[in-house]
């Protein structure tokens, strides 16, 4: 439940359009709806200014849809991450707005009202193979609210890639870096631009890259300052963390 739900629950029992007793079932459901498996956070849309997220990997099939049924049901905007054709083919059967972003693994059902998306964060990936990590920041910004440009294969072994795409970064709110192997493409930009900096390490390298971890060493050792870490491969957290300052920002 948002604001705007909220807001019109409370004007029709006011108006005596709604009884106390629909009332009362709706806000039941508030702060959390118990499904056994799961407790959904329906208060969370109030709390965050956004619903809580599934995230689909370790979830049975079964689990995934009765959770977004009742997402959906609540009026919210659904976001899925790390899913797969399958679970967005159950949930295309829930509700015929939803989309699948196959790099990203995402899942998204809009609200029927379109939200205005605010600002700039602009997202980009070292690599070629970094791209599904950048995906999944550029389709959580911009679920969020945020307008997203992304600039995918600018890392430091060709620099004047990304020293040619000056205009885009001084004209973002903040920059999401999503880098593997060395992990150095975060240092460059923050030290190019004022604006924050959140950096993704991914799990993309050879051995000695351990899954990420050299990557991840390397953002948090930047030198050059405004710069934010976030976990490997967790794109969702550095485009949930972009949109935030985004919006400050805007």
């Amino acid at each position: 439940m948002n604001e705007d739900s909220l807001k019109k629950l409370l004007n029709g029992l006011h108006k005596g359009k709604i009884t106390p007793e629909k009332a009362l079932e709706q806000l039941k459901k508030l702060p959390y709806e118990d499904l056994g498996f799961a407790r959904i956070d329906h208060h969370r849309n109030l709390r965050k200014g956004f619903p809580e997220v599934i995230y689909c990997e370790g979830k049975s099939i079964p689990q995934i849809t009765s959770i977004a049924k009742k997402i959906l049901a609540a009026g919210d905007t659904l976001l899925a991450t790390r899913g797969n054709k399958e679970i967005y083919k159950r949930i295309k059967k829930i509700n015929s707005r939803a989309q699948y972003n196959e790099l990203a693994r995402a899942i998204v059902v809009p609200t029927k009202k379109k939200k205005q998306k605010k600002g700039k964060a602009l997202v980009l990936s070292a690599g070629t193979s970094d791209i599904p990590v950048a995906e999944e920041a550029v389709v959580t910004a911009e679920t969020l609210g945020s307008n997203v440009e992304k600039i995918y294969d600018v890392g430091v072994a060709g620099i004047h890639r990304i020293l040619d795409k000056k205009e885009s970064l001084f004209a973002a709110n903040v920059i999401v870096v999503v880098a593997g192997m060395d992990g150095a493409l975060a240092s460059v930009v923050g030290g190019l631009v004022e604006k924050p900096v959140v950096a993704v390490p991914t799990s993309i390298g050879y051995g000695a890259s351990f899954q990420g971890v050299a990557a991840l060493l390397t953002m948090l050792n930047s030198c050059a300052t405004g710069v934010a870490v976030v976990n490997i491969d967790n794109g969702f957290g550095g485009g949930y963390f972009a949109h935030k300052i985004n919006i400050l920002s805007s």
